[in-house]
């Protein structure tokens, strides 16, 4: 893409030549292409769900009704050709459907040529102009971009500012614009000594007061960019020589924050490596820019003016996006859980110990979340596409919070160390893929040599909760009758944890049928495995060849990494 950016009235107008190849078994006749900018308009389907649904969407801090002409977003095509033929097509706001001249048929190529105008709207959510902190251009969703085509089919979702699914290729650039303002953008910049001299249109001519910004960006999905006067650039070599890039407004407040992020950075990136897999770029940028903080490819726009504590944590977040999301590309708006979910689990224990917090349950906040969510009556299945939730705070919790538990709680499941060995696995076997649940699932089983489709079942596709009670505890002096009921209509396996008075602590393990296997201990203390608890079944009877009167305690879920929903009746105290 070739684009010319004027700063004054926030237009811009480019070119486009995709060389687009059928990778499907099927023959494509049409192509579709995503126009985000044109949600941002009054009357949009964005505008209309902000205000109709049953909560505030509260990454909504303006009225996209009250946009005047010239702060709304639009993109317009022109001149749009397959290999030289003009191509008919018909605009559904921010989809394009586009008739191709010659039908693709599988694995065969063809070039989409177009001319675009675009203009960046006032700043709404993630793209835009002139944020609340002043930064001038935040370039997100800003190109024609093809959709893609799965095992599905196509994915011609409207935008509602939600999320994306992207395809994969490798992008060059350049950008146009004044040669006062400074760049940070996906990709690998390619004229470096040329930025900040001018240079001659197609006919010689010099053209004044701007400059040429010239981008590659390799095997990625998107290209994001922000540009701005005074944009202080900081860089500070992470690991694997990966060079970390920092933009940022000059804010005195602030720009100790900045500078202590850096080395933070390099650390959080080697966490990553360390526990999914190395980082396959060579460049990463952290920018102060768009509202909040959103991934993008090799780059995250993050707001700047933060505590330092915070500043890191928005970092550890989006820089994590760059594993689940940017490398390993599900689609978001089908299973938003596998990428937020996954980055938040991650990130929370990257923080945890980047900024040595050393929390004895570092995601306690994604467990009260998500058992808030639970017993709201609002809550959805996962599987919900991310556009139609009825409450925008159930998608929140369902994706960030529940999508933790999800691994969380499947540590539990198979194991801490089994976990810790799949995400490197699914990680190895499908970066630069777009993954599904079950491949994640199946590694899981590979791993464990535990069968998970009733987890991947019950979790992601039903509301339905867990909640396991003792509901009496009897006995002599020569055993003791546990009986336990299951409450909840998710099953789980058991882990409880009896203290005695008269000698050391015991677990004791009750699988489910459903698992064909175990899990082994994870404790340093006796561990003894018991017949499985078949789901139908509501109640369980443990037996302890132990006097009732020996025992001090008893507790279900001794790790609370299982997302029970009432702990209450999990306990069993001794009267003296």
């Amino acid at each position: 893409m070739e684009v010319d950016i004027n700063v004054k009235t926030f237009k811009y107008s480019g070119k486009q030549e995709l060389l687009y190849t059928n990778n499907s078994p099927d023959s494509l006749k049409k192509v579709f292409y995503h126009l985000y900018f044109n949600a941002f308009q009054p009357g949009s389907e964005m505008a209309v769900r902000v205000k109709t649904g049953k909560d505030k969407n509260t990454r909504f801090d303006i009225d996209i009704d009250s946009l005047r002409p010239d702060e709304i977003g639009y993109l317009k095509i022109f001149n749009l050709k397959q290999d030289g033929v003009i191509l008919k097509n018909e605009l559904s706001e921010t989809i394009l459907e586009v008739l191709l001249s010659d039908p693709l048929g599988p694995g065969e190529s063809t070039r989409l040529t177009l001319d675009f105008e675009g203009q960046v709207p006032k700043l709404v959510r993630r793209a835009g102009r002139n944020s609340e902190e002043g930064v001038a251009l935040s370039m997100a969703q800003w190109y024609p971009k093809i959709a893609e085509y799965d095992y599905e089919g196509w994915n011609a979702e409207p935008y509602l500012g939600r999320e994306f699914h992207g395809v994969w290729g490798d992008f060059d650039v350049t950008l146009t614009i004044d040669k006062k303002y400074i760049v940070a953008a996906s990709g690998y910049l390619q004229n470096p000594d040329n930025v900040g001299h001018g240079y001659s249109d197609s006919k010689g001519k010099a053209k004044k007061g701007k400059l040429k910004w010239h981008f590659v960006a390799p095997k990625v999905h998107d290209f994001t960019w922000s540009a701005d006067p005074d944009y202080i650039h900081d860089t500070f070599k992470g690991p694997n020589d990966v060079m970390l890039h920092f933009f940022y407004k000059d804010n005195g407040q602030y720009n100790e924050n900045w500078k202590n992020l850096q080395p933070k950075t390099a650390e959080l990136m080697r966490f990553y490596n360390q526990t999914i897999g190395e980082y396959p770029y060579k460049q990463y940028t952290v920018a102060q820019g768009g509202d909040g903080g959103m991934e993008y490819a090799m780059l995250t726009l993050i707001t700047g003016n933060r505590s330092f504590e915070s500043l890191v944590g928005v970092t550890a977040h989006e820089l994590a996006h760059s594993w689940f999301q940017h490398v390993l590309a599900t689609n978001e708006m089908k299973y938003e859980w596998m990428d937020e979910g996954f980055t938040t689990y991650i990130s929370t224990l990257a923080e945890d110990e980047v900024l040595s917090k050393n929390n004895f349950f570092p995601l306690e906040r994604s467990y009260n979340n998500y058992l808030y969510l639970a017993l709201s009556g609002k809550e959805e299945p996962q599987q919900t596409n991310a556009n139609r939730y009825e409450y925008n705070l159930a998608y929140e919790l369902s994706a960030y919070s529940k999508g933790a538990v999800f691994l969380g709680q499947l540590g539990y499941v198979i194991g801490a160390d089994k976990l810790a060995k799949t995400l490197k696995e699914y990680y190895r076997l499908y970066k630069f893929q777009h993954p599904l649940p079950n491949d994640f699932r199946r590694i899981a089983e590979r791993v464990s040599g535990i069968q998970l489709k009733w987890y991947l079942t019950d979790w992601t596709q039903t509301i339905k909760t867990i909640d396991y009670g003792i509901k009496s505890v009897e006995g002599d002096e020569t055993k003791t009758i546990i009986k336990i009921e299951r409450i909840g209509s998710m099953p789980m396996p058991l882990e409880i944890l009896i203290n005695f008075k008269d000698k050391p602590s015991e677990v004791h393990y009750i699988a489910i049928p459903l698992m064909r296997g175990e899990k082994q201990n994870p404790y340093k203390t006796k561990w003894t495995v018991h017949k499985d608890w078949p789901w139908a079944h509501p109640e369980y009877e443990l037996i302890i060849d132990h006097p009732k009167s020996k025992i001090k305690d008893i507790f279900i879920d001794p790790s609370y990494y299982m997302a029970d929903t009432d702990r209450d009746n999990n306990s069993y105290f001794n009267q003296p």
